[in-house]
Formats: structure tokens, C-alpha cells, sequence
């Protein structure tokens, strides 16, 4: 008995003692990889800069080194965000010691809007008389084509899959699934075109929803081919042709209808940079992006007290704090309030990459930079998505940059409340019974369905705020509310569509809206400060490692279908009135 107790003794301490060096190890090099963040690395002449399209592109780069990284896979790279690569590759341009640009793309699919604004910042990098050359295994995403249509050099692996086919909008559709389930999901909505609910409600597209989709797909669809046509210059209807005809069946296929310059191997793609850079030797001197983001840039001769603020509006809208991937009433607000009020801020950038969410935290939002605009100019940048929420907190801004992939629009309003009762009562035998106060105290139960006064009470509020909706984008836009109503009705457009109907000024991404900022505040001078203020790195790392394990540990491919089944579990948490795009919308 002795023995063994000395030996459980001995293990658990031995155990206790291997957790504390593991934990000093692990905070030892995690203190070692964000000292190794802080210094600037070394560029050799003839470096080529090298970057790997990542599936997840940030807005900006976390502050903390291993956010976006996935430690069940061993792959530590951070998650660059959108501003480092542009600030990184206009960096680039100038730099004498990078001779070109070596990007590997494939199954990514960061965004359109986003692909749209690195795809940009690669032309404009060209225009200095250096190489960009995009080489993908397999270029399955039309994104990821689309990208690399900014390079002057094009390659595939010879055993490569090209798939060229048009864009398209597959709606999932829950109403079948929830009706054997015996939920009816109760909707009240202002807008014909408000589709969010149809899932719900519906087993196929409206008229309406087909419409609007039709529209604003083939908007970004002769967009794409404008561009790609351009580049390549291969006709307009050729390249239609191409995809009605599934032309691009090989490699080969693709080489001779001059979508791609030709098929390579990895290693012949290096022998070929290795030659481009100019480097003695047999071995490019590659630096990757995330390292050349250490790189200082040139600093100006003067300093300057001005600032520009960029304010990121990432994710869902929703009440409260929120986190680094959404977008919280009380944080946002409180970071444009601090905006307004600092003097040293001489103006205002809001880049929005949000499909919306919470009707109430949009307006808390709106507010703020409403307030915003009467003192100092405010101008919008949006990303992939500014719909509904997400366009509701800009509307304000004197100038709206758009890309012209953006989705945006979606001025509309819609509540939902489940009614499980059939489920509970015939499927489970489970059921409920209440007491109250008053005849309303249960509003808002999911386990009955919604009486006459209480769909007439929540249609009120909905026919509320979509008028305040309304109402605010026309003031913000100087246009009629009878013409705002016309172009709203929960109604999405492309950012090429928003900039002909009025509910954005002009193209651009966010360098071009911190331009327009500065030259409306009369600056020549400014230093560019970002809001909110980070998390803490530590409790962003504390996040990571305890959430949720089923999502990272789960194959790739199922990842989607876990996010749709998670949209269709979090209907019962939404807010009762939300102003959301319909949806989840991705354009690969």
C-alpha cells in the first residue's frame, strides 16, 4: 500500500511538474514569437516577394501573432490582414532590393471585394516595370483566377483542374427539414425583396429574390470577364463562350484558349524566378509577406500631429462588446465617439466588410457617426459585404467608396419567432404551461404561435424601422425617401449597381478612402491610426485554445455545412428586429 501510494505520489507530481515546464516552454516561445514580430527583417537585393492566398484574409492584422493560426493542424502562421498586403505590396513597388512578386493561389476564397483590392494594388505594383508571376496547382475558385489575372505570368501544374463556369447563387432552403420537425418559424418583414427569411419559410426563390439576384450576379459576372478580357485579351464573348461550352477541360485547354501562359512544374516555376530575379546562384531569396511586413517603410521627412482614423467594421452587427469578429454596439460606438472627440484626428475612415445583424446596435452605431460627420469629414470604405446593418452604419459618411463586387444595399427589415410547439407537444410529448401577470408577459415564446396582437405589435415595430432605416439613408444621401423606398424594399445590389443608383459616390478601396479623407481635411501630412483598440493578445490566445474545438478539428469540407446548421440553430437567439443581408453569399 505504501508503494503505492509513493508511486501515485510520484506521478501526479511528476505530471504537475511537466505541466509547469510545458507551460513555461510554451509562453517561453510564445514570448519569443512576438519579440521576433517586433524586429524588422533583413531584405537581400534581388528578393522576390512571396505570398500564399490565404482562405481567411482579416481586415487587419491581429495584433496578436498566433490569432488565425490553427495549433491542431501545426500551422503557426498568423492571418496577414487586408491592410498589411496593401500596405506591403505598395512597399514593394518602391523598394530596389524586390525584383518581383511570387503568389500561390488555389482553394481560396477570402472575399471577392477583398480579391478585388489586392488584385488592384498587383496592377498598380506592375506599373514600376516589375514581375508578377501566380502559379496555382489547381485553380478550382474563379476568385482565385480572377486574382491572378493581375499578373503579366500565369501557370498551372500539368495535372491541374481549371474550372471556368460562371457565377452562380445555390440557396439552402430549411422550411421541408423544419416542417418534419414540427417548427413553423413565424416571419414579419417590410421588403419584397427581403429574401433573409425565405429559407425559413420557403422551399425555392421567390420571383423577386431571383430577380435581385440575377441582377447583381451579372453585374459582377461581366465585371470579372471586363477585367479578365483585359488582361488576357481574349474577347469578351469568348470567354462566355468558354464557360457555356465547359471549354477548359485540361490544362491544355487552358493554355490554348490563353487563359494561362503555360503548365509547369513547382520546380520549373523556381528555375524560371531564380532567372526573373536576377539572383547569382541556383536558390530564389524569397521573403515572405508576413516577414517583409516587419520591413519599416520610408519614413516622411516631417512629422505631423494629424491623424486619420480607420475605424474596421468586421462581421455581424450585434449588442454589446462584441469581439474581434463582429462588430459590437458599445465597442464601436464608444471607438467612433473617441474618434470625434480627439483633435488630433482630423478625419474619419469607416471600412465596413458586414452583412448587418441587430436593427438596435446598427442605429446605436449610426448615431455615433452621424455625430461624427457634423465635425469632421467621415468617409466609407466598403469590403466584401456593407448590406443592410453594415450599409446602415455608413449611410452617413460624405464620400462612399465601393468596390464594384461589393454587396451592398439590402435597405430592408425582417423578424422571425419560431413556434416549436408541434415539436415539443407530438415529437418530444413535452409540454408547457403559464402563468402571468399580464396578457403579453410570454411575447416572444417559442413553444406557441404568435397571437393576431402580437404579429400586429411586432409588424409595427419592423414598419418602424424600416422607415427609420429610410430615413436615414436619405438624409445621409440628399435623395428622397420615396426614392430610397424604390431602391430599397430589402433589395441587394452589386457596388457597380449602388454606385449608378446613388447609395455609393464612386469605385475604390481603403487606400483610396484614406485619400479622399485626407484631402477633405486639407492634409498633407497625417499618420494613419487604427480603431478599436485590439483585444489583449493574451485573452485573444485564451479565446483560441478554449473555443470552439469542433469547428477546427473538423475536415474542410464540412466546415460549411457546419455554419449553415449553425445559422439554422441560432434562430431562436437573434434579436426580434434585425437588418441583415439574406443569406450567407459567397462569390468564388
Amino acid at each position: 500500500m505504501k508503494s503505492f501510494l509513493k508511486y501515485t505520489l510520484a506521478t501526479i507530481l511528476g505530471v504537475f511538474i511537466t505541466i509547469i515546464l510545458l507551460t513555461f516552454l510554451f509562453f517561453g516561445t510564445l514570448g519569443i514569437i512576438m519579440s521576433s514580430k517586433e524586429k524588422p527583417a533583413e531584405v537581400k537585393s534581388h528578393s522576390v516577394l512571396y505570398y500564399k492566398l490565404s482562405a481567411y484574409v482579416p481586415e487587419r492584422t491581429p495584433s496578436f501573432p498566433l490569432f488565425g493560426s490553427n495549433p491542431f493542424s501545426f500551422d503557426l502562421s498568423p492571418a496577414l490582414g487586408l491592410n498589411d498586403i496593401l500596405a506591403d505590396i505598395r512597399k514593394a513597388k518602391d523598394d530596389d532590393r524586390i525584383t518581383g512578386i511570387y503568389i500561390e493561389a488555389g482553394m481560396s476564397f477570402p472575399g471577392i471585394g477583398t480579391i478585388e483590392e489586392i488584385r488592384n494594388a498587383l496592377l498598380d505594383f506592375r506599373t514600376s516595370g516589375k514581375f508578377v508571376l501566380v502559379y496555382c496547382p489547381d485553380y478550382l475558385m474563379q476568385s482565385a483566377y480572377y486574382l491572378a489575372t493581375a499578373a503579366d505570368t500565369i501557370y498551372i501544374n500539368p495535372a491541374g483542374t481549371f474550372q471556368f463556369t460562371g457565377l452562380r447563387s445555390e440557396i439552402m432552403y430549411y422550411k421541408g427539414a423544419l416542417s418534419k420537425l414540427g417548427v413553423e418559424v413565424q416571419v414579419v418583414k417590410h421588403g419584397k425583396f427581403k429574401s433573409a427569411v425565405e429559407p425559413f419559410i420557403r422551399k425555392n426563390m421567390s420571383d423577386a429574390n431571383r430577380q435581385q439576384i440575377r441582377v447583381y450576379m451579372t453585374s459582377i459576372w461581366d465585371h470579372l470577364l471586363k477585367n479578365i478580357s483585359k488582361a488576357r485579351g481574349v474577347s469578351i464573348p469568348q470567354l462566355n463562350k468558354l464557360a457555356d461550352n465547359l471549354a477548359i477541360d485540361s490544362p491544355e485547354a487552358a493554355v490554348k484558349y490563353k487563359l494561362v501562359d503555360g503548365v509547369r512544374y513547382k520546380d520549373q516555376v523556381l528555375d524560371e524566378l531564380v532567372e526573373r530575379s536576377g539572383v547569382s546562384g541556383k536558390k530564389v531569396r524569397f521573403i515572405s509577406l508576413n516577414k517583409y511586413t516587419r520591413v519599416p517603410a520610408k519614413k516622411h521627412k516631417e512629422y505631423s500631429t494629424d491623424k486619420i482614423a480607420v475605424v474596421y467594421a468586421f462581421g455581424d452587427i450585434v449588442m454589446g462588446e462584441g469581439n474581434e469578429m463582429n462588430i459590437g454596439d458599445k465597442r464601436f460606438a464608444s471607438a467612433i465617439r473617441k474618434a470625434r472627440l480627439d483633435t488630433n484626428i482630423k478625419a474619419i475612415v469607416l471600412r465596413v466588410n458586414s452583412p448587418g445583424g441587430s436593427a438596435l446596435a446598427s442605429d446605436i452605431i449610426w448615431r455615433e457617426v452621424d455625430l461624427a460627420r457634423k465635425v469632421k469629414p467621415v468617409v466609407a470604405s466598403m469590403g466584401n459585404y456593407a448590406a443592410s446593418g453594415g450599409y446602415y452604419i455608413l449611410s452617413p459618411a460624405d464620400t462612399i467608396f465601393t468596390q464594384p463586387v461589393t454587396l451592398t444595399g439590402s435597405i430592408g427589415v425582417f423578424g422571425l419567432i419560431p413556434n416549436a410547439k408541434k415539436l415539443f407537444n407530438d415529437k418530444l410529448g413535452i409540454t408547457f404551461d403559464v402563468e402571468k401577470t399580464n396578457r403579453y408577459a410570454d411575447f416572444g415564446s417559442v413553444y406557441r404561435p404568435l397571437s393576431p396582437g402580437e404579429k400586429a405589435f411586432l409588424t409595427k415595430q419592423i414598419e418602424n424601422t424600416y422607415k427609420t432605416f429610410v430615413d436615414h439613408v436619405s438624409e445621409g444621401r440628399h435623395l428622397r425617401a420615396s426614392y430610397i423606398d424604390s431602391i430599397g424594399q430589402g433589395r441587394v445590389w452589386s457596388g457597380i449597381n449602388a454606385v449608378e443608383n446613388g447609395l455609393a459616390d464612386t469605385f475604390g478601396g481603403l487606400y483610396d478612402a484614406i485619400g479622399a479623407a485626407a484631402k477633405m481635411a486639407r492634409l498633407q501630412k497625417y499618420n494613419i491610426i487604427t480603431l478599436p483598440k485590439e483585444q489583449d493578445p493574451y485573452q485573444k490566445l485564451i479565446k483560441q485554445l478554449t473555443g470552439d474545438i469542433r469547428i477546427r478539428t473538423m475536415p474542410h469540407e464540412l466546415r460549411e455545412l457546419y455554419k449553415t446548421w449553425g445559422i439554422v440553430m441560432n434562430v431562436k437567439n437573434k434579436m426580434p428586429v434585425m437588418t441583415r443581408l439574406p443569406y450567407e453569399i459567397n462569390i468564388y
